[in-house]
């Protein structure tokens, strides 16, 4: 039921409750928004990643390293 003021039978506890449903919902958009900056997924390498290990195992020239990087950025 609700009074003269507007406020429901849970008083003023209620609107906390909304409130914190609205920051908990503010925070998941923020984060889907960003996308998966915030998330390092296990087993992906970024195709840099990748060039500098072939280069420190030797199978990449520094030539085909450098040539392979300025294609990739």
């Amino acid at each position: 039921m609700m009074d003269d003021w507007g406020h429901t039978t849970w008083g003023y506890g209620g609107v906390f409750v909304w409130l914190i449903l609205l920051v908990l919902v503010g925070v998941v958009i923020f984060f889907v928004m960003r996308g998966d900056k915030w998330i390092k997924r296990g087993g992906e390498e970024s195709a840099l990643e990748i060039l500098k290990k072939r280069y420190a195992r030797g199978e990449i020239t520094r030539e085909e390293y450098d040539k392979m990087k300025k294609e990739i950025e």
